[in-house]
């Protein structure tokens, strides 16, 4: 299976809840403090539990300096396209170019609908993450001084002013697993972020780029034009045959194949234990780009 070459990320999955909010920013600082790449944070509107996600991740990116931010993933239903491009630029301006956009089709519809969102078949939500992505992408099109416009079936924008731009290429990250999914991310996001623990073998990592690459044929664009990430979850402790149970080299030794063998190269730990944080950055991350670039010269 391909290795698409990008760089290696390592990020934290944090629990946003609110019962102990200064908790969720302990965590994040230790994310950072661990050397971690990326800090991420589920987004559920209807969870009461939770912190509102958009704005834990402003105020995470105001008490940081470093670390990259993205919810993980946003909520589209409950959050309007063209208004989420001009909250995400902006958090990108403001916090230096590190947030990315993580996005999801919805799926919880019951609570959605409770919160005012609209319900939808899981073709539908499809459809709906489309005309988004288009959406956000005119609206960040800063340079461009026509108006933009889309009349859509579940989004229409008539004549928006354009902008701000991102400070940077801010990335879509699109959680997926579904063969219809998968083809929109070949042929227009940035990324596949699927979470490890649903799949049933991590050859579902090979289904599904095959699915993604054969649409981003499709589309005119590279296979590597999409990254492949993965939310993981493990445990240290002594080696066993298990897939991410065992001391910190076995994490690096399968995290290295999972790169090579299946092109992942973003992982994000879904933990709340900041000693695991700290063991996965300082750790596992660092042996296992050294395991990756070691491999990687000498293919070449």
């Amino acid at each position: 299976m391909p290795d698409y070459g990008h760089d290696l990320l390592f990020g934290s999955f944090i629990t946003p809840a609110n019962a102990a909010p200064e908790r969720v920013l302990d965590l994040a600082q230790v994310s950072e403090d661990a050397d971690l790449d990326l800090v991420t944070f589920q987004d559920h509107p209807y969870q009461p539990a939770f912190l509102d996600t958009w704005t834990l991740l402003s105020y995470v990116a105001a008490r940081t300096e470093r670390i990259r931010l993205s919810g993980n993933v946003i909520n589209l239903p409950l959050r309007p396209p063209a208004v989420l491009a001009r909250a995400a630029a902006s958090l990108d301006l403001l916090s230096g170019g590190r947030f990315e956009l993580g996005l999801g089709a919805g799926g919880f519809w019951d609570a959605i609908e409770a919160m005012g969102g609209r319900r939808l078949s899981p073709g539908q939500g499809v459809d709906a993450l489309s005309e988004a992505i288009d959406v956000i992408r005119g609206i960040w099109d800063a340079g461009n001084k026509e108006r933009f416009r889309l009349d859509g079936t579940y989004y229409q924008v008539d004549g928006a002013k354009r902008g701000p731009a991102p400070a940077h290429d801010v990335g879509i990250w699109l959680g997926a697993y579904k063969p219809r999914m998968l083809r929109l991310i070949g042929a227009k996001a940035d990324g596949w972020l699927p979470s490890l623990p649903y799949f049933t073998s991590v050859d579902q990592f090979a289904e599904g780029n095959a699915i993604i690459d054969a649409a981003a044929a499709e589309a005119g664009r590279p296979p590597a034009a999409v990254r492949r990430l993965a939310n993981i979850s493990g445990r240290f402790g002594q080696g066993g045959d298990q897939l991410l149970s065992g001391p910190p080299e076995q994490w690096a030794e399968q995290l290295a194949a999972l790169t090579l063998e299946y092109g992942v190269s973003g992982y994000i730990l879904m933990n709340d234990d900041p000693a695991v944080l700290e063991l996965f950055g300082q750790e596992v991350a660092p042996a296992t780009r050294e395991l990756v670039a070691a491999e990687r010269s000498r293919r070449r």
